[in-house]
């Protein structure tokens, strides 16, 4: 692996429990760097449950923790119920209860400000969706308007997927909505013209939480009914959008050591199924090997073919 440059951050995408994926593969680079990953990233960005793992980086909790948090709560925050049986009859199929006192428990009190006048100090981006004003929310520590946010608070209104999880103050969901299910577009942003670091100082880490497979096959489409749509179409949207920011890092920030991971599922993992667990290590595993031998995704590096001129 090459050695970081001055200034190190870290943009994790959604993708609820295949979160396990990224906290493996930092659990790998942690033990590679012999270090916790929180004194090497002084910027985290994440969505849904990205921002989980960016909160509780910054929060001084290991890899390692991280990793157990998700294996061990797994069950709890996607426990069946009456709710998800009857769903869509249902406005979510999971209360936040079990994710809520997990993380009371992991990060406590903090608020984002805290982040901020901690030393030293580490900043994190975490992303969520007004429905209200329909806009997505940069919840930043510095920034005045959410500095008095609980932490808490921001993990919920980013991890809240419709229809998965309750409506966060009655106007907030999953920070994914939009084209910000991967943040690394946010994180070199902010690293640049918001922190002020120099690109040719900094190296920048993306992980995804895994590229589900063409969910359509030959000869399908032409025989779907109109709500065999809905799925197809909300991965083909994901994988676009995903791709898309990683394409956007690496055309406008070509100065920046950008490297992006992500690792191609064998099968679709919904992002509620606990079960999935030890295949999701396995992934993992797979992207940290990935991450200490430079192997990077295969959407870096795609550049458009030129238009030709029309003389």
């Amino acid at each position: 692996m090459k050695p970081f440059r001055k200034n190190v951050a870290v943009a994790i995408d959604g993708g609820g429990i295949r979160g396990v994926i990224a906290t493996r593969a930092l659990s790998m680079l942690e033990r590679h760097l012999r270090t916790p990953v929180h004194n090497v990233f002084r910027l985290a960005a994440g969505t849904s449950t990205g921002s989980i793992i960016s909160a509780g980086i910054a929060s001084g909790l290991t890899a390692v923790e991280l990793h157990r948090l998700y294996v061990s709560l797994g069950d709890s925050i996607f426990k069946k119920s009456w709710r998800t049986f009857f769903w869509p009859l249902t406005l979510y199929r999971y209360p936040h209860g079990a994710l809520a006192k997990a993380l009371q428990e992991s990060i406590g009190d903090r608020k984002m400000g805290d982040f901020w006048s901690a030393n030293p100090r580490t900043d994190v981006v975490i992303t969520t969706f007004d429905l209200l004003s329909n806009k997505t929310c940069f919840i930043k520590p510095w920034k005045p308007d959410y500095q008095d946010w609980p932490v808490i608070m921001a993990i919920l209104a980013s991890s809240t997927v419709p229809t998965y999880f309750p409506i966060v103050a009655g106007r907030y969901v999953d920070g994914g909505v939009g084209s910000y299910a991967n943040p690394c577009y946010l994180a070199a942003y902010e690293a640049q013209f918001c922190l002020k670091w120099d690109p040719r100082e900094t190296t920048l880490i993306s992980l995804g939480t895994g590229r589900s497979p063409n969910a359509v096959r030959p000869g399908q489409p032409e025989r779907y009914m109109a709500w065999e749509w809905l799925a197809p179409t909300l991965d083909a949207f994901l994988a676009s959008a995903e791709d898309q920011q990683v394409h956007l890092v690496d055309t406008f920030f070509q100065d920046l050591d950008f490297r992006r991971f992500q690792v191609d599922l064998n099968e679709t993992i919904p992002m509620d199924d606990p079960r999935q667990i030890p295949k999701l290590i396995e992934y993992g595993e797979k992207m940290g090997t990935m991450i200490l031998n430079d192997q990077l995704d295969g959407a870096i590096g795609i550049k458009p073919k030129p238009i030709p001129r029309q003389d």
